[in-house]
């Protein structure tokens, strides 16, 4: 047959139970209508399934006194005898089963219906290694799990899984199922010691999910797993660290403070994947809970402080965070010898440096200046002649920006001046007399303005080399305005 019957399709997606009798009272052409499938491989069950009609699967499945039911009931059972052809395990394209299908619908009432025929097919795997007690723990169908639980599991069922999907434990986790969390723990406790294929155990979940409930309760149940390392060597406090869950930080350092001193394989504590990750939140959390400052100071196998990975990687909500807190040493140096200051300071000596960076090196530079007064050493001979340098450079620029300005305003206030004039001499008086006025008032305008930048032009040129004569200049013309008022007021 080149696909499924048109009406058994058409009763199997509609539940037609009046039309599935008719069919099978056929009893050569019965056995073949059960075994086709459509283009996807699905059969009348997981076509039941998928479209949750219940009572159709239960005409199917279910045995009763009526000669018809039993007849199909009888075929069933007797196909479930070879496990490789029971319909209960037929898979389609995807890889699920019937019991696959009802639990990806929700559909508890089909999927218990499935597992009263056949309470082994809870733990049989799709193409995507992930059984239906995966799918009702993620999909929190409580009764489903409970039933799928009720059947002892084989040895083999405890090994890891190689697949990314983890354990049940793992999905209840992902779909914030608490109350399947709290059934596996009961029934299934084994289930903790279990690891996906990356070495993530159920705790390495919760944290990265920032499910505090779950992990509270998965360290009431077992401490050491806040210990427990996956394949980076990374703890449940890194994953937490890496993706930003507060929550879950203040839960595991609550119950395990030490663990804030586990390193993974770069040689990173949890403040160093804060910092990696750029989650600040993250990072601020770590700092109001973890008290130790050499767990803050740390270095990782490159020799770096996290205020060294954030400085490095320009992560400056982060930097800024580190230099908030008086812990802090900013004095340590990487294996190159380097401070976080003297990264940021190369920069300022290619010209690289943005406003960002220019407010973090000031900061820097004040953490450092607490820093050594904390720890009463003498001041840095470079911070004895930067600073002074620093404000020069800042005052200089400002002073090339006046400059520029106002030597621009003189220019156009001196050119419209000319214009005014030019076009008062073809105008009747009225209009003269109002250009003659607006002329006077850009004149003063653009006496200021080169008074103004001459000044700064004096200071930008003469200052550095020689500082008198320049103050000079600008004294002299700072009292311009003043000598003129003054002469005018004798007038009077």
């Amino acid at each position: 047959m080149a696909g499924m019957d048109p009406e058994l399709y058409k009763a199997a997606t509609h539940g037609k139970v009046k039309i599935l009798k008719q069919l099978l009272q056929d009893e050569d052409k019965s056995d073949i209508l059960l075994w086709s499938t459509t283009p996807q491989r699905n059969t009348a069950l997981h076509l039941a399934a998928l479209h949750g009609h219940a009572e159709f699967a239960r005409e199917v499945l279910q045995k009763n006194g009526s000669e018809d039911k039993m007849k199909v009931a009888e075929l069933l059972v007797g196909l479930a005898k070879a496990p490789s052809e029971s319909p209960l395990m037929m898979t389609n394209k995807a890889g699920n089963t019937p019991l696959h299908e009802a639990t990806k619908q929700s559909s508890s009432a089909m999927a218990l219906l499935l597992l009263n025929a056949d309470p082994n097919r809870g733990h049989d795997l799709n193409g995507l290694k992930e059984s239906p007690l995966h799918v009702a723990a993620r999909k929190g169908l409580e009764d489903v799990v409970r039933k799928i639980l009720e059947t002892p599991w084989v040895e083999e069922e405890y090994k890891p899984s190689v697949s990314v999907r983890g354990t049940a434990l793992y999905q209840a986790m992902l779909g914030r199922k608490i109350r399947i969390v709290q059934i596996l723990l009961e029934k299934r406790p084994a289930l903790t010691d279990l690891t996906d294929s990356d070495g993530n155990n159920a705790l390495h979940y919760a944290a990265q999910e920032d499910y505090h409930q779950a992990v509270e309760l998965l360290l009431n149940h077992r401490t050491e797993l806040a210990y427990e390392c996956n394949n980076q060597k990374q703890t449940p406090l890194h994953v937490a660290a890496h993706y930003g869950s507060t929550a879950a930080i203040r839960a595991l350092l609550r119950h395990c403070p030490d663990v804030a001193e586990m390193t993974d394989a770069a040689g990173y504590n949890a403040f160093h994947t804060a910092v990696v990750s750029g989650k600040t939140n993250a990072l601020r959390c770590l700092l109001r809970v973890v008290r130790p400052a050499v767990v803050i100071n740390s270095v990782d196998s490159n020799g770096n402080t996290p205020l060294h990975l954030a400085t490095k990687m320009s992560h400056f909500h982060s930097a800024l965070a580190l230099l908030s807190d008086r812990r802090v040493d900013p004095s340590v140096r990487d294996r190159d010898g380097k401070t976080a200051r003297s990264i940021v300071e190369m920069k300022l000596n290619t010209g690289e440096l943005d406003a960002y960076e220019m407010h973090l090196l000031k900061q820097l530079k004040q953490q450092e200046a607490k820093w050594r007064r904390k720890q009463q050493l003498p001041p840095m001979a470079s911070d004895r002649r930067r600073p002074l340098i620093q404000d020069l450079r800042g005052l200089r620029n400002a002073a090339f920006k006046t400059f520029v300005v106002s030597n621009t305003v003189a220019m156009c206030s001196s050119i419209v001046v000319i214009f005014l004039l030019i076009w008062a001499r073809q105008e009747p008086v009225k209009l003269r007399l109002h250009n003659l006025m607006w002329s006077q008032t850009l004149t003063i305008i653009a006496c200021l303005a080169m008074l103004l930048s001459l000044m700064t032009a004096v200071y930008i040129t003469v200052a550095p080399t020689a500082s008198w004569p320049a103050y000079a200049v600008i004294a002299i013309g700072a009292s311009s305005p003043a000598l003129f008022f003054f002469i005018c007021w004798l007038g009077r």
